[in-house]
């Protein structure tokens, strides 16, 4: 089944340590046998197991809001005074907005979801909506080595 969706949040219900679980339900005439050997035969309406999805952790802050906050009223600082950034904001301000460029940047960066809230958290969009995901490189990411012929 697909999650249930928070309408506030736009996160999957229930959803703790940026994990979420959908009911899942096997087709009908499945047969399965658990650890102990004891087989199932499901119909279709019952759950066989929950899938772990992942989740967001959101506090409110709308990306529809920051984006239309830094198009219009960017030049006034709006857009950092709404995502946390107080010095920034005041900063754009009085220079208004960097004379115009600052201001470009900043709709620019808001808009790719590269600056987001101040508080760490990520951006309220809607669950099917358009959104980014950073892909990084840690030390558990698996390097493939280089072979030179």
């Amino acid at each position: 089944d697909e999650p249930k969706i928070d309408n506030s949040t736009q996160e999957p219900m229930n959803c703790t340590n940026h994990t979420a679980y959908v009911q899942c339900l096997p087709a009908p005439n499945i047969t399965c046998k658990d650890y102990l050997g004891i087989e199932k035969v499901f119909t279709g309406h019952e759950v066989g197991f929950y899938k772990p999805i992942a989740c967001r952790n959101v506090n409110g802050y709308s990306y529809k809001v920051a984006v239309a906050l830094s198009l219009f009223l960017g030049w006034l600082g709006a857009d950092r005074f709404y995502l946390g950034y107080p010095a920034l904001g005041l900063l754009k301000f009085c220079t208004v907005g960097f004379c115009g460029i600052g201001s470009l940047i900043d709709f620019i960066l808001i808009s790719m979801q590269i600056v987001g809230p101040s508080d760490g958290s990520s951006y309220i969009i809607d669950y099917y909506g358009a959104r980014l995901t950073r892909l990084t490189i840690t030390n558990a990411t698996f390097r493939k080595m280089q072979t030179y012929p």
